[in-house]
């Protein structure tokens, strides 16, 4: 089975309405007196992301297929990069990008394994774009 691709004619959602947090990884066990105590329900651990992006009517269209027909509305993994890692230069210990031989900087470079939210895209109009907000689930 292969995995389908998040189409390279999208850009990466936007930072600014990124939101991650942690799917819960423990079991309690309460306790007669004082706090519960925990143990690891599974190693396993998916991380929910909200994401965003603001699109042209044309990259509205790219995405409206890859959701409906590609993805099957959000019921197939796919891999898209990472938009807090991928492109971003690779940085020295002082905070300084790391060049090549030829004065280029080297870019870090992430991939994730990913599905569809619990809900589906929301879009709404945003000036002369679109913006589409979804969740997905980044898995381990």
């Amino acid at each position: 089975m292969s995995i389908d691709v998040w189409p390279a004619d999208l850009p990466l959602p936007g930072r600014s309405d990124y939101s991650q947090s942690w799917q819960e990884a423990r079991l309690a066990r309460p306790a007669d007196a004082g706090p519960p105590s925990y143990r690891r329900r599974t190693s396993a651990v998916a991380r929910p992301v909200t994401l965003s992006m603001r699109l042209y009517r044309s990259q509205k269209a790219v995405f409206d297929q890859f959701y409906a027909d590609t993805v099957c509305y959000g019921a197939k993994p796919f891999t898209m990069p990472d938009p807090t890692t991928d492109g971003w230069p690779l940085l020295s210990a002082g905070g300084v990008p790391v060049l090549t031989e030829e004065g280029t900087p080297i870019l870090l470079s992430a991939q994730w394994l990913c599905l569809f939210g619990d809900t589906s895209p929301q879009v709404r109009v945003d000036g002369l774009r679109f913006r589409v907000s979804f969740s997905i689930w980044v898995m381990p």
